[in-house]
């Protein structure tokens, strides 16, 4: 910030009320102001703070006047007259403030923030060429443009902690730094923190209104924390400005996979791929799509294509496996093997190819050879994403202590009414995906995904206290609309997903945790257990390499203690909410369907239709790592599957203990 002479008893409070602005703290920084003598030397930089203050809590004709007349007292002072140019943008006087931001362009060409405002304003006019250009000269001009080039650099190599600790340096000196804060966003989003990610970026957003660094990191934010419609408009907006990078078109993308418009997802990625066509995560992600899509051989062209063009591509191979009946050439599997041995420096995908030599293997009936590959495989994604089983345990008991019958009996009428939604929880690769497959093909229901909206409710109770371990005790304090505005959230989240039907699902299977507060907010929602023998649910999740969180699935010990902490909540929930949850059990839907169909469309308050039955003919997109199998009819060909590798399963049947004895006639 450009200085003035100010008089010693003020320049303390001076300093104060900036960097309490530069942190985000516009109130703090006013009273601070506001404090001061009006007739103080140095009274525009008072008047400036002031004037930034104000137009940062969104009272721009204040921010103007009190600007105008820092402005009078220091007319030479190009600082002052770049906020003031942001605050009559703010007031929507787009034409004023490029003019007031290009005279001191032609005064320092060199301007920084003043390239900002003018790339700003020049979006506001409907001008994306000029502002791209504008934005361009903004990044070059940064003061601390080799800094951040560096600590980009060590984010780009995956060094977290290096780039962390250059971005903060950064914002040591800076607070509003917006690539740093940028930068530390993108470090949060890394670390699935979308909330932290999204509060740095909006502390960004009170410096520049449209800079592409900054929306590039608020979509996918936004995205993950489920505001959809929100995410959607980052990612338009980076379309209108950015049309030649191809990082546009993956934001777009990735917004048109969540919204559940798989075939406009699949064309941004092709048009991504036009412009980086060297870029073979392009082509695995269309393969992806096209596998949702039902498009089998589509799908599996696009992973050859990608082993074409990078013959080491891990996570093609492992998506080939992951189409399940994608049988490997004997010269993939040697061609797999001659990866994992020749002793290349980036290591980072050997965990795929572990997991599809595994599959390979398993298809041939070498069952040893199999178990050990997919045993590698899982020691290596535990070493990425470990797991805590301890911890969780514990949470499991809090949740189970919290919510007991006093509980919800002192809050029976609690809650937004609507029978809209119908969650299917459980555990990965139990028949969550065969149970949604089924209610889809009903003519009321709408299948969606797995919708991370619940678990972001969690995460917000959780962060009340500073240890961000608060949940579920810090639902104690809140009243009845609170839940019942969470109640309404959530439909209006969610509403972008669906199309008119008067259902729909959410089958995010970890929300087996949160079914109290599910009850809490959505009371008539109907909630369904899909569970499946154990030894067979814990093995497929074993033999399954997750994108992302379910990191407990890489150690058959901890698999079977989460199973058993799954049970006792779902026991739990059966006590403390009788008949609020419907337990489908995969083996009983698998030997008698239109009975368990039948029973499971009853308990949803929905008619029969002959539809259901034949669930394999509806056309739908499907994204689980089970959009093939949903595709074919029921075969029990995965029922006690479990016993082609019982010789290693020792350490889940020990966690899983008497659990097992629940299961005997399932086996």
């Amino acid at each position: 910030m450009q200085r003035f002479t100010a008089h010693p008893a003020s320049a303390q409070r001076l300093r104060e009320a900036e960097l309490a602005l530069r942190s985000g703290q516009a109130r703090a920084a006013e009273r601070l102001l506001l404090a001061l003598d009006d007739g103080l030397p140095g009274r525009a930089v008072r008047d400036w703070l002031l004037g930034r203050a104000r137009l940062d809590q969104g009272r721009a004709t204040e921010a103007i006047e009190t600007l105008t007349a820092a402005v009078a007292l220091e007319p030479q002072a190009v600082g002052i007259r770049v906020d003031l140019g942001r605050a009559l943008r703010a007031a929507q006087r787009p034409g004023e403030a490029r003019d007031e931001v290009r005279r001191v362009l032609e005064r320092e060409p060199r301007h920084a923030l003043a390239w900002l405002a003018y790339g700003d304003v020049l979006v506001d006019l409907g001008q994306p060429a000029d502002a791209r250009i504008a934005f361009e000269r903004f990044h070059d001009c940064d003061p601390q443009r080799l800094p951040i080039e560096a600590a980009t650099r060590a984010l780009v190599a995956e060094d977290r902690r290096d780039a962390e600790e250059r971005f903060r340096q950064l914002l040591r000196a800076d607070p509003a730094h917006v690539p740093a804060l940028c930068g530390l966003a993108a470090l949060s989003l890394a670390a699935d923190v979308p909330a932290d990610a999204e509060r740095l970026l909006q502390h960004a957003r009170r410096q520049t209104a449209w800079l592409p660094l900054l929306w590039r990191g608020l979509g996918p934010a936004l995205l993950a924390l489920g505001r959809l419609a929100e995410a959607e408009a980052a990612a338009r907006y980076l379309r209108t400005i950015e049309p030649e990078s191809p990082h546009s078109w993956v934001a777009v993308a990735a917004v048109a996979t969540r919204l559940l418009r798989p075939a406009e997802a699949l064309e941004a990625y092709r048009r991504a791929f036009e412009l980086q066509p060297g870029e073979v995560r392009l082509l695995t992600s269309m393969g992806h799509l096209q596998k949702t899509l039902g498009q089998r051989a589509a799908s599996e062209a696009s992973y050859r294509a990608a082993l074409a063009l990078e013959p080491a591509h891990a996570e093609a191979y492992w998506s080939l496996a992951d189409l399940k009946n994608y049988s490997f050439a004997d010269g993939e599997i040697t061609a797999m093997e001659t990866l994992l041995a020749d002793g290349r420096a980036d290591r980072s995908g050997d965990a795929q190819l572990h997991f599809a030599l595994g599959r390979a293997h398993e298809q041939r009936s070498r069952f040893a050879d199999s178990f050990c590959h997919y045993a590698r495989g899982n020691e290596l994604r535990r070493r990425t994403s470990p797991f805590d089983i301890g911890v969780f345990e514990r949470r499991s008991q809090r949740i189970r202590r919290f919510f007991d019958q006093e509980f919800f009996a002192a809050r029976a009428d609690w809650g937004h009414r609507s029978r809209a939604p119908i969650f299917i929880v459980g555990l990965p690769r139990s028949g969550s995906t065969l149970i949604e497959q089924i209610l889809a093909s009903h003519s009321e229901v709408e299948g969606t995904m797995e919708l991370p909206n619940v678990l972001n409710y969690v995460r917000d109770a959780e962060d009340r206290a500073r240890s961000r371990d608060a949940y579920p005790e810090s639902l104690e304090a809140d009243d009845a609309p609170r839940f019942e505005a969470l109640g309404r959230r959530y439909l209006d989240e969610t509403a972008p997903l669906r199309t008119g039907r008067p259902r729909f699902t959410d089958k995010l299977p970890n929300n087996f945790s949160h079914v109290g507060l599910i009850h809490l907010m959505l009371p008539n929602a109907v909630v369904i257990d899909a569970r499946r023998h154990p030894l067979d649910c814990c093995l497929s999740n074993f033999k399954q390499h997750f994108a992302e969180g379910q990191s407990f699935s890489y150690d058959l010990g901890d698999l079977g203690r989460y199973y058993r902490a799954y049970l006792a909540l779902m026991d739990h929930w059966d006590a403390v909410l009788p008949g609020r949850v419907l337990r489908v059990e995969y083996e009983r839907l698998v030997h008698d369907p239109e009975a368990q169909i039948r029973r499971l469309l009853l308990h949803c308050g929905l008619g029969f239709e002959p539809a259901c039955l034949s669930f394999h003919a509806t056309e739908r997109a499907v994204r689980t790592s089970s959009a093939e199998q949903v595709r074919q009819p029921l075969h029990a060909s995965g029922i006690g599957y479990w016993r082609h590798f019982d010789a290693h399963l020792g350490p889940l049947r020990a966690a899983l203990g008497d659990a097992l004895d629940r299961f005997g006639s399932l086996a």
